[in-house]
């Protein structure tokens, strides 16, 4: 089911504050010092987009401490992240459903990546661990989230890769609504905190995402047609981006949208 545009604006649990203070994203020095903290095995709090997210290292106790902090009992897969030019290499291409042509896919990644956040599930790739995995329609698969390709985290996500010296990161939304650094600070006083140097205007640069999780498309399996014979990939979750915009941006790479319960797909129609 698709949210409406009410629907969102409900959702929202993080309203923006205008400018913060204490540690930024935009600072290097800042920057450098979360991605050391990560490396050494805490979990930080930062700014993610629209919303905020908890990143640590893939390695299984610190997933295991992000999802404690988040409230979620552990062996959750969750999501992983890296940065941009990084992420396609956490699928396996090789096992990419044959009615779902590659290089289209691969440029709607990246049109949606341009627009800012979002997610994909597809078949994970070896590098992979297997607890960042899950098995989906008989497919190892892994969920991608990234908060896309003009957000101040990426510095932060490539630092800390480069600390942790690993191609990936675990990484959960944090929508709890605290509306100041300080808030998130006193509600996770162990957890470093990196915050965008004006939320408000992080949020105007993405006018087409709510301060929701990211919305995640599946292409795992083939979800079928839609009504003009494009093969469907999978609405796995409504989020910041709205159904009609993705269906729109999807239809451009030759793309239609099925729901994630009980999809409604066509045969593609027969040349005579």
């Amino acid at each position: 089911m698709a949210t409406t545009g009410d629907e969102r604006t409900a959702l929202m649990t993080e309203p923006g504050t205008g400018p913060n203070t204490g540690p930024l994203l935009g600072d290097p020095g800042d920057v450098r010092a979360a991605a050391d903290e990560l490396a050494r095995g805490r979990v930080v709090l930062h700014g993610f987009a629209t919303i905020h997210a908890l990143t640590a290292r893939p390695d299984r106790e610190s997933v295991a401490l992000a999802h404690r902090l988040k409230g979620r009992p552990d062996g959750r897969a969750g999501g992983v992240t890296t940065t941009p030019d990084a992420l396609p290499g956490l699928f396996d291409w090789t096992r990419l459903p044959a009615e779902l042509p590659r290089r289209p896919l691969r440029l709607l990644m990246e049109e949606l990546y341009e627009l800012g956040p979002f997610g994909f599930r597809g078949p994970a790739a070896d590098s992979v661990p297997d607890h960042l995995t899950a098995v989906r329609d008989g497919v190892r698969t892994t969920r991608v989230v990234a908060p896309g390709r003009h957000c101040p985290s990426n510095a932060f996500l490539a630092a800390a890769l480069d600390r942790a010296g690993t191609g990936l990161l675990f990484t959960t939304s944090f929508t709890a609504p605290f509306p100041t650094t300080a808030d998130r600070s006193r509600a996770l006083p162990d957890v470093p905190v990196l915050a965008h140097a004006d939320e408000t205007a992080v949020r105007e640069r993405h006018p087409h995402h709510a301060a929701v999780p990211v919305t995640v498309v599946s292409f795992h399996r083939a979800a079928g047609y839609g009504r003009a014979g494009l093969p469907a990939l999978t609405l796995e979750r409504p989020g910041s981006l709205s159904a009609e915009h993705l269906r729109s941006v999807a239809a451009n790479h030759g793309f239609s949208l099925a729901p994630a319960q009980a999809p409604r797909v066509y045969a593609p129609s027969v040349r005579r």
